[in-house]
């Protein structure tokens, strides 16, 4: 495969470049996640495709060649659906809240499967918190399936799934800032097409490129704008709660605006500790949640087929976590 081909191509910026077609896309993606790529032609174009931004034919196919790699979980027999949630941002600023998402799925009889890096880089990592409320990460796929089974909750590391993406996520430590694969990891389901999708996305034009992919594949899936780039909504100021099944869309909750409400306090720090001991008591329904994490938990009971109405997911929703306002 002629690397600098692609390159002349995605290299010349975000004015110059031409895009790839779907097949082009589908290729080249396999090529890198197979290891076939030197160095040097690699950083290159994780680089060139980083500044140019990819097109939806060329997510397309990049997820073509992702999804034929990525390692497939079966499902809990009877149920709901299980609810697939990435994780790979971590807490910086706040305390990182993807495991009270999980966790309360979990509480409502929902399976919950994480996956994610073992490493924060930095930041505290959802493995972190997850390990300080007795949650460790699976050694196997096996492991896995076990857990779901019979916890109904499990955490693979990226590098069970897929150690080609997981390859693709490192480069980030060599060339210093994200690349496709960090969007590709959001979007993969192990379950195989069963699964419920949470994906999240901080900028709007991400945002938008991941709605058309959606409605494109036809994908089940709640989207909103993450927190720090994780996928719960920020506690703060409701985003909108978006929900694509079928190859459409609905938004079931829209963005809070205006000045900020009052807020049930949320922890102080952003530590594993800290976060833990505070999901714990919300679990416990010793103290409140904020209300937008409420109406995601809400999202995700409907979308999950735990329920069939939306108000009365709502209602449910709100009545046991303790949030009759959420209703």
């Amino acid at each position: 495969m002629n690397y600098t081909a692609y390159l002349k191509e995605i290299g010349r910026g975000p004015n110059g470049s031409r895009p790839l077609s779907e097949d082009d896309a589908q290729r080249l993606m396999s090529a890198m996640l197979d290891g076939g790529v030197p160095d040097m032609e690699l950083g290159g174009l994780l680089m060139a495709m980083r500044m140019k931004g990819e097109t939806l034919d060329e997510l397309l196919g990049f997820y073509q060649a992702v999804d034929k790699r990525v390692y497939k979980l079966t499902a809990p027999a009877s149920g709901p659906r299980p609810v697939v949630i990435p994780t790979y941002n971590g807490a910086r600023r706040q305390a990182n809240l993807t495991p009270l998402i999980a966790l309360w799925l979990k509480q409502f009889g929902v399976p919950v499967l994480l996956h994610g890096e073992l490493e924060g880089h930095g930041r505290v990592a959802t493995v972190h918190v997850m390990r300080e409320l007795d949650i460790l990460p699976c050694a196997t796929l096996a492991q896995a399936e076990t857990r779901l089974a019979n916890d109904l909750i499990a955490f693979v590391p990226t590098s069970a799934l897929s150690p080609g993406l997981a390859s693709l996520l490192n480069a980030r430590s060599r060339l210093g800032v994200r690349n496709s694969a960090h969007t590709l990891v959001k979007l993969i389901d192990p379950f195989n097409g069963v699964g419920l999708r949470l994906i999240s996305a901080s900028h709007p034009d991400y945002l938008q490129l991941l709605s058309d992919f959606l409605i494109t594949t036809g994908f089940d899936a709640l989207l909103l704008r993450g927190t720090e780039g994780e996928p719960y909504a920020n506690p703060k100021r409701r985003p909108e709660l978006r929900y694509f099944q079928g190859g459409e869309s609905r938004v079931l909750f829209e963005a809070e605006s205006g000045p900020i409400k009052s807020v049930p306090p949320i922890p102080d720090t952003c530590d594993a500790v800290s976060t833990a001991r505070w999901i714990k008591r919300v679990l416990a329904r010793e103290i409140s949640a904020p209300l937008p994490l409420v109406n995601q938990l809400a999202c995700c009971l409907y979308a999950s087929g735990y329920s069939q109405d939306f108000n009365q997911a709502k209602a449910i929703a709100a009545v046991e976590t303790g949030s009759l306002a959420a209703a």
